[in-house]
């Protein structure tokens, strides 16, 4: 998990001179090129007729901010969010002068003891304390998937987008994702293949079939037979069974009609779709 979400506990004191000698080196190199960076923002043009080499400060920078993010990366590892809300703020507050930018979201984006809460609560949640020693690539599809969640977590999100969450994972790690995922309480996008999974843990399903939305609405309202065999190509049948959860279940024969038709060239018969 440090690996993904950015720690120092792996580091060592004797690659502190380093680092922070590359820090503080590149950190200054970028203050003192602030007044050309507001020279840029006038556009290229206007900057070649000030006087500025366009393609030769884009380089510089570039070198100088990847060697610094190189440095902090091999010892604090990816990390899997960048606040820019910083940058943003400072420029709406005291300007687009670079030559202030730099040193106030230098100092105003480090972490502070509510970003530690967060990040805190969010592997608690989780349950994945036990991994923050790990390294991300040792761990299995199950518990990535946590890590992920947890990171998404931290930053206090009001909206999760979750594409193909379950991939990869087997039976008990996907209904332990699905039940963590709706502990959580926060508003969810999902995409998902498994009707399923779809059917268990959605409130609301939006249908697509070929790029169009062809139904969207409660579960018990979108999954129904005739739409699960004319989208899906299955017979089968969607209810709310005793203990709240909502599943399908599929004919002896599953194909539907229509969809074996469909494949085969032929116009479907609507009338089968419907059976």
């Amino acid at each position: 998990m440090s690996i993904n979400l950015g720690s120092v506990a792996g580091a060592q004191w004797d690659q502190v001179p380093t680092v922070a000698a590359v820090v503080l080196v590149t950190t200054a190199l970028l203050a003192l090129f602030g007044r050309r960076l507001n020279v840029l923002l006038a556009g290229d043009e206007s900057a070649t007729a000030l006087g500025v080499d366009v393609n030769r400060l884009r380089a510089v920078l570039l070198v100088l901010s990847a060697l610094l993010t190189g440095t902090v990366i091999a010892v604090a590892g990816r990390i899997g969010f960048v606040g820019l809300m910083i940058p943003h703020l400072v420029r709406l507050t005291t300007g687009a002068d670079h030559r202030r930018l730099l040193p106030l979201t230098a100092l105003l984006g480090r972490d502070g003891a509510e970003d530690h809460a967060a990040v805190s609560d969010a592997v608690d949640r989780c349950g994945v304390r036990p991994f923050a020693d790990r390294d991300y690539a040792s761990l299995s599809g199950g518990e990535r998937q946590r890590v992920l969640l947890a990171r998404a977590l931290a930053q206090d999100p009001q909206l999760l987008v979750l594409d193909e969450l379950t991939n990869h994972l087997d039976i008990r790690a996907r209904f332990e994702l699905l039940d963590l995922i709706r502990a959580t309480g926060v508003t969810t996008l999902a995409v998902l293949h498994d009707l399923d999974l779809a059917a268990r843990l959605c409130d609301h399903l939006v249908v697509l079939h070929e790029g169009t939305v062809v139904a969207a609405g409660p579960v018990l309202e979108v999954l129904t037979p005739g739409a699960l065999a004319a989208v899906f190509g299955v017979r089968a049948r969607t209810e709310r069974h005793a203990d709240g959860v909502v599943r399908i279940t599929y004919e002896a024969q599953p194909l539907a009609r229509c969809h074996q038709r469909n494949r085969s060239g032929a116009v479907a018969d609507q009338r089968a779709c419907r059976e």
